[in-house]
């Protein structure tokens, strides 16, 4: 298993931001990662990031567990936050020296070449990250996320400033990083994203899990029930304002 949470709570005083949780991401698949605003899913990514301590529960990356072996397990890790923090006077390729130079690379060259060339980052190698838009501030982030082929991947909101060539890209890097073998969550309120790019799918309600379940799965309950139901619709159906923030025990699967 390349990411996994286990009876995982976070509390703030008396607010409880995630209370209960448990997965696995095993390698190969592709999580999406979502819920309404404060539903616990940057909070989620932070602590298995390692950025936040649990108030308990046991987390892992690559079997190592994040309290007891938190280099080894970040190490494993590649985690690209919603919002991009790259040093502006540092150009794109030392950057991606920096990255390098943090993960102790060697022979790192011909792959970080590669990786411009595909995200199409090539001719501005050269430039300081103050002056590139934000979907390029994401295609770098991305590229320094990959350089050191991390078998965990997480995305916040991956896609925001792209445009259609980036989308396509990304995701098309996506589905390759997990067919190799890597474990990979993102987490988006694009839910035709999630429906299009994830082979499975964690929904929180209120800190909670109200679904987890495989995409295939879902669409042949779907075909069977008649009931034919988007991932929208079932996101909407389930997290509701009159939904109970307590577990929706008929719709859980793992």
């Amino acid at each position: 298993m390349s990411l996994s949470m286990e009876d995982f709570h976070k509390y703030y005083g008396e607010t409880h931001a995630v209370a209960g949780l448990s997965f696995t991401v095993s390698p190969g698949t592709i999580l999406g990662l979502v819920g309404p605003n404060g539903a616990g899913k940057t909070t989620t990514m932070r602590a298995l990031a390692g950025i936040i301590v649990p108030t308990r529960g046991r987390l892992a990356i690559d079997g190592h567990d994040l309290r007891r072996e938190p280099i080894l397990a970040k190490a494993a890790l590649a985690y690209i936050p919603d919002e991009p923090r790259l040093f502006d006077q540092l150009t794109i390729w030392e950057h991606l020296q920096f990255i390098a130079a943090a993960y102790r690379l060697t022979y790192w060259e011909p792959h970080a070449e590669k990786l411009l060339q595909t995200f199409d980052l090539t001719e501005k190698r050269d430039s300081p990250c103050s002056d590139l838009s934000r979907g390029m501030r994401q295609k770098v982030a991305i590229c320094c996320g990959y350089l050191h082929e991390p078998k965990a991947i997480m995305m916040d909101e991956p896609l925001t400033g792209l445009d259609p060539y980036g989308i396509r890209t990304i995701k098309e890097s996506i589905r390759q990083r997990a067919a190799a073998g890597a474990a990979v969550m993102i987490s988006s309120h694009l839910l035709t994203l999630v429906e299009d790019l994830c082979t499975a799918v964690l929904i929180l309600h209120r800190g909670r899990q109200v679904l987890h379940a495989d995409m295939e799965a879902l669409r042949r309950r779907a075909a069977e029930d008649g009931r034919r139901e988007t991932l929208e619709e079932m996101f909407f159906r389930l997290t509701g304002p009159d939904t109970p923030a307590s577990p929706v025990e008929a719709e859980s699967e793992s």
